[in-house]
């Protein structure tokens, strides 16, 4: 069990735990312990919590559907390396075919938190980590209070560089 005086954190092992239990016999799309079975079967606060999920989610293990609960993930994404792609990639990878493919253009809007959530059935989260994603390799900049906007194209990263 969990080894409250070692000097690993407790959400890293109860990360590991839940990891297992993935692995051993759950199937994507299958529903993940909540934060709130975690708290209970753990016996840990709720920032302890989240925090395993959140190394999970990052891992691209799980993912989060608001309003629906935690699901393990597909394996359709993967990295080069054969580690799963974390959504929040998958969602980045997908707005900047749409903005390459002239879908989305040069200072027009890129779709609202909102409507990214519904689309991929992703968290609001996510959503943001990969508008920030996205904002930091200068193929979209916001404006506060208006919302995030396809870049001019000559700031888009080169072709080699994503």
């Amino acid at each position: 069990m969990l080894d409250r005086e070692g000097d690993t954190h407790l959400y890293l092992q109860i990360s590991e735990v839940i990891r297992s239990r993935i692995i051993e016999g759950l199937s994507p799309g299958d529903p993940v312990i909540s934060e709130a079975g975690i708290q209970r079967e753990f016996r840990v606060a709720r920032t302890t919590a989240r925090r395993a999920i959140r190394v999970l989610r990052n891992q691209g293990l799980i993912h989060t559907r608001q309003g629906k609960g935690t699901f393990v993930s597909s394996p359709d994404e993967t990295c080069p390396s054969g580690h799963q792609l974390p959504l929040y990639k998958v969602i980045a990878n997908e707005i900047r075919q749409r903005i390459r493919a002239g879908e989305l253009a040069p200072s027009r809007p890129i779709p609202s938190e909102v409507a990214l959530v519904q689309e991929f059935g992703a968290a609001r989260e996510t959503v943001r980590r990969a508008i920030a994603f996205l904002r930091q390799q200068e193929w979209i900049y916001t404006i506060p209070h208006r919302g995030s906007y396809v870049s001019p194209r000559e700031r888009w990263p080169s072709q080699g560089s994503t």
